[in-house]
């Protein structure tokens, strides 16, 4: 694909900011960013257990940045098993290339911070982190509707289906719990 291809919205108007440039897979990895921290965060907060949300906050980050590593490497493996003959990115460039997801867990690493500093217990820091998360996961969806060129509705109905994602996470701790 051309390099400037593809990048448009609707209308020929490129998005702007930080969705300028290839906003489909930053979007993606965000998405894929927010439900891997609720998910974490919702099997890291334990009733009953001591609270430990520096470890906890530790343990998001940390597997944020092994998924990230290891989904850029899939595709460097998966391009070199492919043998299509094109050059593609060096190793660190593709994994470097994940950034999106490991931002997309910063939210839920402060708020697990702010825990261990004692500003709030753990267990409000991770029910904060899994409504802010949700609430993200319809945000970006809706975005990416709207920066795929759907209609305000359309777009809402999309953020929904993935906040949809976001809420089963949020029933899942409640049942476990």
């Amino acid at each position: 694909m051309p390099e400037g291809a593809g990048r448009g919205s609707a209308g020929g108007v490129a998005p702007r900011g930080i969705l300028r440039r290839r906003p489909e897979r930053w979007l993606f990895k965000g998405i894929y960013g927010l439900v891997l921290a609720s998910a974490l965060v919702a099997a890291l907060d334990v009733p009953g257990e001591a609270a430990n949300p520096g470890q906890d906050a530790l343990w998001v980050l940390l597997t944020a940045l092994t998924s990230g590593a290891a989904h850029g490497y899939a595709h460097v493996i998966a391009q070199r098993a492919s043998g299509d003959g094109t050059a593609g990115p060096s190793r660190l460039r593709a994994v470097l290339a994940e950034w999106p997801l490991a931002v997309a867990v910063l939210p839920t690493v402060m708020m697990l911070l702010a825990a261990e500093a004692g500003w709030w217990a753990e267990e409000t820091a991770a029910d904060t982190a899994l409504v802010l998360n949700t609430v993200l996961l319809f945000a970006l969806g809706t975005s990416a509707a709207r920066t795929a060129g759907l209609g305000r509705l359309s777009s809402c109905r999309a953020g929904a289906l993935d906040m949809l994602i976001g809420l089963v996470i949020i029933a899942a701790d409640a049942l476990i719990e």
